[in-house]
Protein backbone atom coordinates (compact mmCIF):
# COMPACT_ATOMS: atom_id res chain seq x y z
CA UNK A 1 0.00 0.00 0.00
CA UNK A 2 2.82 2.30 -1.04
CA UNK A 3 1.98 5.97 -1.41
CA UNK A 4 -1.37 5.64 0.01
CA UNK A 5 -1.29 7.92 2.77
CA UNK A 6 1.01 10.43 0.65
CA UNK A 7 1.61 13.60 3.25
CA UNK A 8 -1.01 12.51 5.61
CA UNK A 9 -0.67 13.63 8.71
CA UNK A 10 -1.08 10.70 11.85
CA UNK A 11 -1.10 11.18 15.53
CA UNK A 12 -0.12 8.03 17.17
CA UNK A 13 -0.74 7.92 20.61
CA UNK A 14 1.62 5.13 22.42
CA UNK A 15 3.70 5.08 20.09
CA UNK A 16 6.93 3.94 21.75
CA UNK A 17 6.25 0.19 21.57
CA UNK A 18 4.50 -2.77 20.25
CA UNK A 19 1.18 -2.01 18.69
CA UNK A 20 2.00 1.68 18.29
CA UNK A 21 5.23 1.22 16.40
CA UNK A 22 4.14 -1.14 14.40
CA UNK A 23 1.51 1.06 13.35
CA UNK A 24 3.97 4.69 12.99
CA UNK A 25 6.36 2.37 10.60
CA UNK A 26 3.50 0.95 8.30
CA UNK A 27 1.83 4.47 7.92
CA UNK A 28 5.58 5.67 7.12
CA UNK A 29 5.93 2.86 4.74
CA UNK A 30 2.77 4.48 3.32
CA UNK A 31 4.09 7.41 2.62
CA UNK A 32 2.37 9.15 5.39
CA UNK A 33 3.93 11.42 8.36
CA UNK A 34 3.88 10.24 11.78
CA UNK A 35 3.79 12.04 15.28
CA UNK A 36 4.21 9.41 18.06
CA UNK A 37 3.24 10.18 21.61
CA UNK A 38 3.78 8.60 24.99
CA UNK A 39 5.23 9.11 28.79
CA UNK A 40 8.70 7.16 27.69
CA UNK A 41 9.97 10.01 25.33
CA UNK A 42 13.12 6.96 24.98
CA UNK A 43 11.20 4.79 23.34
CA UNK A 44 9.65 7.19 21.45
CA UNK A 45 12.75 8.02 20.05
CA UNK A 46 13.44 4.46 18.88
CA UNK A 47 9.94 4.53 17.00
CA UNK A 48 11.29 8.13 15.47
CA UNK A 49 14.43 6.13 14.02
CA UNK A 50 12.30 3.12 13.10
CA UNK A 51 10.86 5.42 10.78
CA UNK A 52 13.30 7.44 9.95
CA UNK A 53 15.40 4.39 8.61
CA UNK A 54 12.62 3.55 6.32
CA UNK A 55 13.15 7.08 4.89
CA UNK A 56 9.88 8.87 6.46
CA UNK A 57 9.00 12.01 8.62
CA UNK A 58 8.37 11.47 12.24
CA UNK A 59 8.03 13.26 15.34
CA UNK A 60 8.14 12.46 19.49
CA UNK A 61 5.71 14.31 22.18
CA UNK A 62 5.80 13.64 25.44
CA UNK A 63 2.11 13.08 26.61
CA UNK A 64 0.19 11.16 29.39
CA UNK A 65 -3.07 10.36 28.31
CA UNK A 66 -4.68 10.37 31.08
CA UNK A 67 -4.36 14.43 31.71
CA UNK A 68 -6.53 16.13 29.85
CA UNK A 69 -3.68 19.63 29.97
CA UNK A 70 -0.99 16.88 28.89
CA UNK A 71 -3.38 15.58 26.10
CA UNK A 72 -4.08 19.39 24.95
CA UNK A 73 -0.82 20.60 24.91
CA UNK A 74 0.82 17.72 23.36
CA UNK A 75 -1.58 17.80 20.49
CA UNK A 76 -1.41 21.30 19.72
CA UNK A 77 2.65 20.52 20.15
CA UNK A 78 1.76 17.69 16.82
CA UNK A 79 -0.65 20.19 14.98
CA UNK A 80 2.45 22.96 15.01
CA UNK A 81 4.68 20.47 14.02
CA UNK A 82 3.13 18.61 11.30
CA UNK A 83 1.27 21.40 9.95
CA UNK A 84 -2.25 19.83 10.86
CA UNK A 85 -3.67 16.14 11.88
CA UNK A 86 -5.63 14.43 9.46
CA UNK A 87 -5.27 10.89 11.39
CA UNK A 88 -5.65 10.22 14.98
CA UNK A 89 -5.07 6.71 16.01
CA UNK A 90 -5.86 6.06 19.66
CA UNK A 91 -3.46 3.17 20.78
CA UNK A 92 -2.31 3.89 24.08
CA UNK A 93 -3.04 1.06 26.25
CA UNK A 94 -2.60 -0.50 28.97
CA UNK A 95 -4.13 -4.25 30.17
CA UNK A 96 -3.49 -6.71 33.27
CA UNK A 97 -6.12 -8.25 35.45
CA UNK A 98 -8.32 -6.71 37.81
CA UNK A 99 -9.73 -7.79 41.07
CA UNK A 100 -13.73 -8.04 41.31
CA UNK A 101 -15.00 -11.32 42.78
CA UNK A 102 -11.81 -12.55 44.40
CA UNK A 103 -8.36 -11.37 45.75
CA UNK A 104 -5.99 -9.57 44.26
CA UNK A 105 -4.85 -6.04 43.00
CA UNK A 106 -7.76 -3.30 42.04
CA UNK A 107 -6.79 -1.61 38.73
CA UNK A 108 -9.97 -0.46 37.96
CA UNK A 109 -9.32 3.61 37.53
CA UNK A 110 -6.09 3.63 36.28
CA UNK A 111 -7.41 1.02 33.19
CA UNK A 112 -10.11 2.98 32.70
CA UNK A 113 -8.58 6.31 32.89
CA UNK A 114 -6.10 4.90 30.41
CA UNK A 115 -8.24 3.46 27.97
CA UNK A 116 -11.26 5.25 28.01
CA UNK A 117 -10.70 8.47 29.37
CA UNK A 118 -7.56 8.64 27.62
CA UNK A 119 -9.28 7.97 23.80
CA UNK A 120 -11.82 10.35 24.90
CA UNK A 121 -9.55 13.29 25.74
CA UNK A 122 -7.11 12.60 22.52
CA UNK A 123 -10.65 12.81 20.51
CA UNK A 124 -11.80 15.68 21.60
CA UNK A 125 -8.45 17.81 21.26
CA UNK A 126 -7.70 16.00 17.67
CA UNK A 127 -10.82 17.38 16.35
CA UNK A 128 -9.56 20.89 16.69
CA UNK A 129 -7.14 19.81 13.96
CA UNK A 130 -8.90 17.42 12.33
CA UNK A 131 -9.79 18.76 8.72
CA UNK A 132 -13.09 17.66 7.48
CA UNK A 133 -12.65 13.69 5.59
CA UNK A 134 -10.21 13.19 8.26
CA UNK A 135 -9.95 9.70 10.19
CA UNK A 136 -9.81 8.14 13.90
CA UNK A 137 -9.12 4.69 14.66
CA UNK A 138 -9.18 3.59 17.80
CA UNK A 139 -7.61 0.52 19.04
CA UNK A 140 -9.92 -2.17 20.93
CA UNK A 141 -9.83 -5.98 21.53
CA UNK A 142 -10.89 -9.51 20.80
CA UNK A 143 -11.69 -8.82 24.91
CA UNK A 144 -14.37 -5.99 23.98
CA UNK A 145 -16.44 -8.38 22.03
CA UNK A 146 -16.26 -11.48 24.76
CA UNK A 147 -15.11 -11.55 28.55
CA UNK A 148 -12.57 -13.11 29.86
CA UNK A 149 -12.50 -13.81 34.00
CA UNK A 150 -10.47 -11.69 36.09
CA UNK A 151 -10.16 -9.56 33.35
CA UNK A 152 -13.16 -6.72 34.48
CA UNK A 153 -11.57 -3.42 33.82
CA UNK A 154 -9.86 -4.50 30.85
CA UNK A 155 -13.07 -5.99 29.16
CA UNK A 156 -14.89 -3.41 30.44
CA UNK A 157 -13.20 -0.75 28.87
CA UNK A 158 -12.82 -2.22 25.47
CA UNK A 159 -15.86 -2.90 25.28
CA UNK A 160 -16.48 0.71 26.11
CA UNK A 161 -13.91 1.46 23.23
CA UNK A 162 -16.66 0.12 20.88
CA UNK A 163 -19.17 1.93 22.00
CA UNK A 164 -17.45 5.40 22.22
CA UNK A 165 -16.44 4.62 18.13
CA UNK A 166 -19.69 3.67 17.66
CA UNK A 167 -21.37 7.43 18.69
CA UNK A 168 -18.35 9.45 17.97
CA UNK A 169 -18.76 8.32 14.07
CA UNK A 170 -22.62 9.67 13.91
CA UNK A 171 -20.89 13.15 15.75
CA UNK A 172 -18.99 13.77 13.16
CA UNK A 173 -20.47 11.98 9.90
CA UNK A 174 -22.05 15.43 8.82
CA UNK A 175 -18.04 16.01 8.29
CA UNK A 176 -17.10 13.47 6.83
CA UNK A 177 -14.96 12.07 9.28
CA UNK A 178 -14.65 8.68 9.53
CA UNK A 179 -13.92 6.91 13.22
CA UNK A 180 -13.13 3.10 13.16
CA UNK A 181 -11.91 0.49 15.68
CA UNK A 182 -9.85 -2.22 15.45
CA UNK A 183 -10.26 -5.49 17.78
CA UNK A 184 -6.96 -6.94 17.85
CA UNK A 185 -5.88 -10.61 19.55
CA UNK A 186 -3.02 -11.68 20.14
CA UNK A 187 -0.22 -9.83 19.43
CA UNK A 188 3.76 -10.46 19.67
CA UNK A 189 4.32 -7.57 21.91
CA UNK A 190 5.35 -7.12 25.96
CA UNK A 191 1.79 -6.75 26.87
CA UNK A 192 0.70 -10.15 24.95
CA UNK A 193 3.79 -11.49 26.77
CA UNK A 194 2.53 -10.45 30.28
CA UNK A 195 -0.43 -11.81 29.82
CA UNK A 196 0.75 -15.09 28.93
CA UNK A 197 2.99 -15.07 32.00
CA UNK A 198 -0.57 -13.88 34.15
CA UNK A 199 -2.41 -17.02 32.55
CA UNK A 200 0.79 -19.49 33.36
CA UNK A 201 0.83 -17.76 36.95
CA UNK A 202 -2.68 -18.52 37.30
CA UNK A 203 -2.85 -22.29 35.86
CA UNK A 204 0.39 -23.02 37.55
CA UNK A 205 2.30 -23.74 34.15
CA UNK A 206 5.16 -22.84 32.95
CA UNK A 207 5.28 -19.71 30.16
CA UNK A 208 5.64 -21.76 27.29
CA UNK A 209 2.84 -24.23 27.91
CA UNK A 210 0.41 -21.01 28.55
CA UNK A 211 1.39 -19.65 25.11
CA UNK A 212 0.49 -22.92 23.43
CA UNK A 213 -3.11 -22.65 25.44
CA UNK A 214 -3.26 -19.22 23.94
CA UNK A 215 -2.18 -20.30 20.53
CA UNK A 216 -4.60 -23.07 20.86
CA UNK A 217 -7.56 -21.00 20.83
CA UNK A 218 -6.61 -18.79 17.74
CA UNK A 219 -8.28 -20.54 14.64
CA UNK A 220 -4.83 -19.93 12.72
CA UNK A 221 -2.63 -21.17 15.26
CA UNK A 222 0.16 -18.04 15.31
CA UNK A 223 0.30 -14.87 16.91
CA UNK A 224 -0.01 -11.55 15.04
CA UNK A 225 2.56 -9.05 14.45
CA UNK A 226 2.43 -5.09 15.15
CA UNK A 227 2.57 -4.38 11.92
CA UNK A 228 -0.56 -6.40 10.53
CA UNK A 229 -2.44 -4.26 12.83
CA UNK A 230 -0.40 -1.11 11.35
CA UNK A 231 -1.56 -2.37 7.82
CA UNK A 232 -5.29 -2.14 8.93
CA UNK A 233 -4.75 1.40 10.37
CA UNK A 234 -3.74 2.35 6.89
CA UNK A 235 -6.31 1.24 4.87
CA UNK A 236 -8.75 2.61 7.46
CA UNK A 237 -6.53 6.46 7.12
CA UNK A 238 -6.57 5.69 3.76
CA UNK A 239 -9.32 6.57 1.09
CA UNK A 240 -10.22 3.86 -0.14
CA UNK A 241 -11.98 3.59 3.55
CA UNK A 242 -14.04 6.63 2.70
CA UNK A 243 -17.48 4.65 2.93
CA UNK A 244 -16.27 2.75 6.30
CA UNK A 245 -17.33 3.92 9.64
CA UNK A 246 -18.86 3.26 12.96
CA UNK A 247 -17.00 -0.67 12.15
CA UNK A 248 -15.34 -2.55 14.87
CA UNK A 249 -13.50 -5.20 12.90
CA UNK A 250 -11.56 -7.74 14.52
CA UNK A 251 -7.76 -9.20 13.84
CA UNK A 252 -7.52 -11.68 15.47
CA UNK A 253 -6.97 -14.83 13.28
CA UNK A 254 -10.13 -16.45 13.98
CA UNK A 255 -10.21 -16.23 17.88
CA UNK A 256 -13.49 -13.61 18.67
CA UNK A 257 -15.34 -16.97 16.67
CA UNK A 258 -13.92 -18.71 20.33
CA UNK A 259 -14.99 -16.36 22.69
Amino acid sequence: MSGVLESKRCLVTGGGTGIGRGIATEIIRAGGRVAVTGRRVEKLEETVAACQELGGEAVAVACDVTDAASVKRSTDEVAEKLGGIDCLVNNAGIGGPNACSGDGEDRWDGIIRTNLDGIFFCSREALRHIPDGGRIVNISSVLGQFGVPGYTAYCASKHGVIGFTKALALEVAARQITVNAICPGWVDTVMASDGMQDMANGMGVSFEEARKIAMDGVPIGRILQPEEVGGLVVYLASDAASGMTAQALSLCGGQVMNG
